[in-house]
């Protein structure tokens, strides 16, 4: 059980520590948000489910009940993040914050940029 519990921590580890390299290098405000909102959500995942099954390392009602109660909380964040980060989104778009666009190799041309 320990070993399971040490692997889900490890995964929700590397889920984060994905997420955090993927906000610092993409490019713009909208292709953060992709990291921000799945990585978090898998990792948080990992490791609640890894902290919920070394709760019932020692059995009882008690313990339990605070396992599905962790559960639950990785229910609602899985339920929550998306809608968030969609929200967060939309304000961009209202913003009037425009994706990044690449330019196309023939507009390049003459520029000196390669």
């Amino acid at each position: 059980m320990n070993f399971f519990v040490v692997i889900c921590l490890c995964i929700g580890f590397l889920f984060f520590l994905g997420g955090t390299v993927g906000i610092i290098r993409m490019p713009d405000f909208y292709t953060r948000l992709h990291p921000a909102g799945k990585l978090d959500t898998l990792g948080l995942f990992a490791m609640v489910s890894g902290l919920a099954v070394y709760n019932l390392h020692h059995f009882s009602f008690g313990t339990l009940l605070l396992s599905i109660k962790m559960m639950l909380i990785v229910f609602f964040v899985f339920h929550s993040i998306p809608t968030a980060t969609h929200a967060i989104v939309d304000a961009g778009m209202r913003a009037g914050l425009s994706p990044l666009t690449r330019k196309k190799p023939s507009q390049l041309q003459g520029t000196g940029e390669k």
